[in-house]
């Protein structure tokens, strides 16, 4: 299994760049620029790393086609791909935080995924993004959710093309994801989950009408640990709201939890984006315990003693089928960063 790293888009881009040549040292696999509100756009944050480094892969995660038209995604991606020699990849997805926080005109004031067709939308813009970074002279699309109304020219391409990593976790979307794509990722998910998911993923696989080659099959996951063990926990609590097993539709929770504490955790879902928008930790109406039962299943957390605990964790991810785990680091990620390099790479070459 090879480790990946996730940074946050608050991390200015030479700052972004410096922790790519870093995690390049260190034998990093990939570099993930996540996409979200309130921060640098992550295709530009990468250009510095690209240009500082040789070896790591470099992509923005997760990147929605509802948020960004996939002629301009391709293009985009293409042009990051030049510039680090085809190093490039994408995470893309149909939600993704950025996506979000977009408005409609629903009663909501949010997405109404209901309507969009993501599965549909997502193969599409994989279909545009893949013709766009395979160089040459395409014509019109059109698809049921996307046109180009021109035909479009790429012959500028001369990089290998970038990998297109799915982002995925209903059945629909990782049979999509298996079917069509160079890769896909899931987010959260224990080892326990994982056959199920790659049940989903193999049925894809096998509609593919061309090979699937080095197909790679990630798992996102929210790294805390450090030196402080309450300051790790602390961050684990203000970070649990965006772990995607207790994201609606809620597709974890009655997995790791008694029916119970997964509806206290529905009931609550507001409060645990509050304890990361307060900055305080506190997640109101939700017993410390069960807070606790959270942390301990869907993220790692905790001193550095607790680290092996975590490799047990990973390894049982790998012999599952995982490929690459996809570590997010948080606050203080050089930090973060050097521990991984020294107690978690090494068990993983």
């Amino acid at each position: 299994m090879e480790i990946e790293l996730i940074v946050g888009n608050d991390m200015h881009p030479q700052e972004v760049a410096e922790f790519a040549v870093a995690a390049e040292q260190a034998g990093v696999r990939t570099l993930w620029n996540s996409n979200i509100n309130n921060g640098y756009d992550p295709f530009m944050a990468l250009v510095p790393a690209a240009q500082a480094t040789s070896r790591i892969r470099l992509g923005p995660l997760a990147v929605s086609p509802y948020e960004m038209h996939p002629l301009k995604l391709g293009y985009a991606l293409a042009t990051l791909n030049e510039l680090s020699n085809g190093r490039a990849q994408i995470g893309l997805g149909g939600g993704g935080a950025m996506a979000l926080v977009i408005r409609n005109d629903n009663s909501e004031g949010s997405l109404d995924f209901t309507k969009m067709r993501i599965v549909r939308g997502v193969r599409e813009a994989a279909e545009i993004i893949y013709r766009i970074t395979s160089g040459g002279f395409w014509p019109a699309y059109e698809g049921e959710i996307f046109t180009i109304n021109r035909p479009f020219n790429t012959t500028f391409v001369k990089a290998p093309r970038p990998q297109i990593i799915s982002c995925s976790m209903g059945p629909q979307m990782l049979r999509m994801g298996g079917r069509i794509a160079d890769g896909l990722q899931v987010g959260d998910v224990v080892a326990d989950r994982v056959p199920e998911i790659m049940g989903e993923i193999e049925a894809g696989l096998a509609r593919r009408e061309y090979p699937a080659d080095d197909f790679r099959i990630g798992n996102f996951w929210a790294w805390h640990i450090k030196e402080d063990r309450e300051k790790s926990l602390h961050e684990a609590r203000r970070k649990l709201f965006s772990r995607a097993e207790l994201l609606p539709p809620y597709i974890g929770l009655d997995h790791l939890l008694e029916p119970g504490e997964a509806q206290i955790v529905k009931d609550n879902f507001r409060n645990f984006m509050m304890a990361d928008i307060t900055g305080t930790g506190e997640i109101k109406d939700v017993p410390p315990a069960l807070v606790q039962k959270l942390i301990d299943n869907i993220c790692s957390a905790g001193g550095l003693e607790d680290i092996d605990r975590e490799i047990v964790r990973f390894k049982q991810m790998e012999q599952a089928g995982i490929t690459d785990l996809a570590i997010r680091v948080f606050d203080d990620p050089f930090d973060a960063l050097q521990i991984i390099s020294e107690r978690v790479l090494p068990h993983f070459r």
